[in-house]
């Protein structure tokens, strides 16, 4: 280590109920994101409930529960914010307060003080290499806007945490941080892989690959259906695959190990694996560990949807809840409940519109089941109350279900009607014409050619 780091680093170095009492009433705490949320300084924080009142707190979809949000049921010392919910931050219900944005442009958001100012930035990190520097780990996200802004960086190291190349702006220097806290070790957080595909998710998948090429670059999220996509890509004949995706999932592992991912088509960042954050499996993980086929970037460069549309062929998948006949797509809230967030679709969707032979997808199955029992189509006559429109009628090119993939692009608003009913389920295509009739964006002297 250079510049004396180690010595440095011993001088800052306290635990986390000290390292807490950086924060003040009033204050705005930021967390860093997804798995990269500090576990132990939550903990410690959530300790001094009686010490502290009217205290900010955001993050970033955290895969873990959110201690000073559970202490706190009233939310009079602690308010939790997320900008994308997790399954942990959907269970917190009102005690989740959602920042609405589009992702790329949180670096901007933070940086050029439209947000609060974040005093306090406490982020898991690796640990220190021999020059001083600590990677953010499986999400770069905006975590160095956050750094750049905030008056006080604490970071909670973990060995568990694997190093994740850039890339760029993926790493702080012991120079930089107030405190260092060194955690128990505890192990990275998980999705579970061992879920299987649906006979809905596999017909969509189905309907996705029919549409790719060889030589396209890939976006996918998590779950049954990306995974599905992958298993079905990696037995196809098609090659020389790219990545460019907000997420690293295990799909692309899979993938890579079939050697159907060499990235050597892209024409944005050749040859590498791009993303700004990684949920999966410890499989993932380990796969991501000093792995230079890899490259983590800030959202502001991997979702900026000018540099997506560079790359050659970029296909986007993504998923909806529901979407209208106008081809309105809602993709994060349900009857007034928010219960995830805008992420990169819109980013990834635009950026494919950008792309030479670029494609994007909606996917959802056509029907969801209620708690009452009843099932109800997710294609529906307009975007009703409560359900935030995600992406506008213009953005969307295929809206895929199980019943096929209607490219909406470029098509008037009949027959953009008429194509959606033809994948929604049939128990409700004929209620949905009489729907679109109504509307007067129908009539049965209207037909494809």
């Amino acid at each position: 280590m250079t510049r004396n780091d180690a010595g440095e680093y011993r001088q800052k170095l306290v635990s986390a109920e000290e390292a807490v009492t950086l924060v003040r009433s009033g204050d705005w705490v930021a967390y860093g994101h997804f798995a990269m949320a500090p576990r132990r300084l939550d903990e410690a924080l959530a300790k001094r409930k009686d010490d502290l009142r009217d205290v900010k707190v955001r993050c970033v979809c955290p895969l873990q529960t959110i201690e000073v949000a559970q202490v706190d049921p009233k939310y009079e010392h602690f308010i939790y914010h997320s900008s994308f919910l997790s399954p942990y931050d959907r269970k917190l219900g009102d005690r989740c307060m959602h920042i609405a944005g589009m992702y790329h442009n949180g670096p901007a958001t933070i940086r050029n003080g439209h947000a609060s100012h974040s005093r306090v930035f406490f982020l898991k990190t690796a640990p220190m290499d021999n020059h001083g520097f600590f990677n953010f780990g499986t999400s770069c996200s905006y975590h160095r806007a956050l750094c750049d802004v905030a008056d006080h960086i604490v970071v909670e190291v973990n060995h568990k945490t694997p190093i994740c190349l850039g890339g760029e702006q993926e790493n702080v220097h012991i120079s930089e941080v107030t405190h260092v806290v060194e955690s128990d070790n505890y192990d990275m957080p998980v999705f579970p892989q061992d879920i299987p595909a649906t006979d809905v998710q596999k017909s969509i998948a189905t309907h996705i690959v029919e549409e790719l090429e060889d030589g396209c670059t890939l976006q996918l999220g998590i779950g049954g259906l990306a995974n599905y996509v992958g298993k079905i890509l990696a037995e196809s004949d098609l090659k020389d695959l790219g990545v460019h995706s907000e997420m690293m999932c295990d799909a692309f592992v899979d993938l890579y190990e079939k050697g159907k991912i060499t990235g050597c088509c892209k024409t944005r960042q050749k040859y590498k694996m791009v993303y700004t954050f990684a949920l999966g499996s410890q499989r993932l993980y380990d796969f991501l560990d000093n792995n230079p086929a890899c490259a983590i970037y800030p959202v502001d460069i991997c979702n900026n949807p000018g540099n997506i549309g560079r790359n050659y062929k970029q296909v986007a998948i993504n998923n909806a809840l529901m979407v209208d006949i106008y081809g309105q797509v809602s993709s994060e809230s349900v009857n007034f409940h928010q219960i995830s967030g805008t992420g990169g679709q819109v980013d990834f969707t635009s950026g494919a519109w950008l792309s030479k032979g670029g494609k994007s997808f909606i996917c959802m199955p056509s029907t969801r089941l209620l708690k009452d029992g009843r099932t109800v189509s997710r294609i529906v006559p307009f975007i009703t109350p409560g359900n935030i429109v995600t992406a506008p009628r213009a953005l969307p090119m295929f809206i895929v279900t199980e019943y096929g993939k209607a490219n909406i692009t470029g098509k008037s608003v009949w027959q953009r009607a008429e194509m959606l009913i033809n994948i929604a389920h049939p128990d409700f295509r004929d209620e949905l014409i009489k729907d679109a009739q109504k509307q007067k964006i129908w009539t049965r002297t209207n037909k494809l050619e």
